[in-house]
């Protein structure tokens, strides 16, 4: 490669552009090339983003409306909608009609929650919805009209029964309860009752005594346990609501799967990571040029992989005589590499960690199923330890689940192991999530898929082969 050094600053310089926690398609001319075997699940690749799914729940006129409200507004810069459970009450029969002073609209029953299901679904799945209308004077829906939603970047679930049901729970990323003292919900639901509903006062309490006071206790305020994040005095609570914005907009900035995963980490990217992976997935650069950038690229993954360690407070004396208070290295630590890939991070850790032991984990891929296991050798003690477990590819996910297995039947406990990568595909992303949700997973990059040969797409090849020059 005569012009190699020109077209690496070239790359450097050139690699910008918007980057999201890992490679996204937003094209066909981004697709691999022809000559690779492409698995349907790549097809995926112009599927829409998934949505970040928020829920509002809280007592009737606890001020859910207006924090939802809030949060619109301070989330100007993306696509926001809000759905309301109440336009999902089932429409009353005749006979019901006729003795609606007798019937319950706080209790589960009271909601066509499939539908509503169905609605969120459709949203996450970047298809518009059809949203009912209903017509609280006549207690029935509008049958001739809609409200049509279009999917967007958030959508927001509002009703004091959102919480109740697992199913539409499982649906949202993020939780809010609105916790308001009982009386001013009771003071602003009669204004709102008698001002724009046309209720009298006698009917609005006799309703609050009957239905809704029960059904709070009984529905509403034990699915307060399911909340992320609890709003004292909703919409006059500024400061949470402001912090709820700002984790919303960090969450919008990330990978899919870490909204799914939250033990999934990719490194914040620049345009200097950007421009390694441009380098080392080129297959046309040098095996000292890949080594470089792979090294470079491998110790900030490491360097992340150290931050999500146990730290515990320390103060020195600094030259000047002053006091600082920092934090102390988590002392119990090893490493473990997945032969032979995983040797190639082992420079970095060691660089990082003076004097870290380092075992190592040798599994066969008969078939890339990652069944058996041919060789380990571990720290005696390894059960004491926190574990960096190293390998730069996460393909499949079954080899690394065979690792993981092993430590955790050496008596490492899960949550104490960090799964260090470069790139990571999504299949091996959910293989070991699903099987490990305790244990964490840092890496640079999230690609696109496998293919139907179960390699990484785009990739970067068979990493240890083109690291460690056996790829002739």
């Amino acid at each position: 490669m005569p012009e190699a050094t020109t077209s690496i600053d070239y790359v450097m310089e050139k690699a910008s552009g918007p980057h999201f926690s890992g490679l996204r398609i937003d094209g066909p001319t981004s697709s691999p090339p022809a000559s690779s075997a492409t698995a349907p699940s790549v097809a995926d690749v112009n599927a829409p983003k998934q949505p970040f799914v928020i829920g509002v729940s809280g007592g009737t006129a606890s001020g859910k409306t207006t924090v939802c409200d809030m949060i619109i507004q301070q989330l100007h810069d993306h696509r926001v909608v809000l759905v309301n459970q109440d336009s999902f009450y089932r429409g009353l029969t005749p006979e019901e009609s006729e003795r609606v002073h007798e019937y319950n609209f706080d209790h589960p029953e009271a909601f066509d929650t499939e539908q509503l299901l169905d609605c969120i679904k459709t949203l996450k799945s970047g298809q518009p919805y059809q949203v009912p209308i209903y017509d609280f004077k006549k207690h029935r829906r509008c049958s001739d009209s809609f409200r049509l939603v279009n999917a967007s970047d958030v959508i927001i679930l509002e009703g004091i029964l959102v919480f109740h049901d697992q199913h539409v729970r499982s649906l949202m990323n993020m939780k809010i309860f609105v916790d308001t003292d009982a009386d001013v919900r009771l003071a602003r639901r009669i204004r709102r009752d008698t001002v724009e509903r046309g209720r009298d006062l006698d009917s609005v309490l006799e309703q609050y005594a009957k239905f809704v006071k029960p059904a709070f206790d009984d529905f509403v305020l034990p699915s307060k346990k399911y909340a992320d994040v609890i709003i004292p005095r909703g919409g006059d609570n500024h400061v949470a609501i402001d912090l709820i914005v700002q984790h919303i907009h960090t969450k919008l900035g990330q990978h899919d799967l870490c909204k799914i995963y939250p033990n999934v980490y990719v490194i914040q990217s620049t345009f200097q990571i950007r421009g390694m992976h441009t380098l080392i997935r080129d297959r046309g650069i040098s095996k000292h040029d890949f080594v470089f950038y792979s090294d470079r690229l491998i110790r900030l993954v490491v360097e992340h992989g150290l931050g999500h360690l146990p730290f515990t407070e320390k103060q020195v004396v600094t030259p000047t005589g002053s006091m600082y208070t920092g934090v102390d290295f988590c002392k119990k630590l090893c490493g473990v590499s997945i032969v032979r890939s995983g040797e190639s991070m082992e420079n970095a850790l060691r660089a990082c960690c003076k004097g870290i032991k380092i075992g190592k984990i040798l599994i066969h891929r008969d078939g890339d199923n990652g069944k058996q296991l041919i060789y380990e050798k571990l720290p005696n003690d390894i059960s004491e330890r926190h574990v960096l477990l190293l390998d730069p590819v996460l393909a499949t996910g079954n080899s690394a689940n065979q690792a993981i297995q092993l430590l955790i039947e050496k008596g490492v406990p899960e949550s104490h192991i960090i799964f260090l990568n470069l790139i990571s595909a999504p299949e091996g992303i959910h293989c070991v999530c699903k099987r490990f949700p305790s244990l964490k997973i840092v890496t640079s990059e999230i690609d696109v898929a496998l293919n139907e040969e179960f390699r990484v797409i785009p990739g970067l090849g068979e990493f240890g082969d083109r690291y460690f020059g056996t790829d002739d």
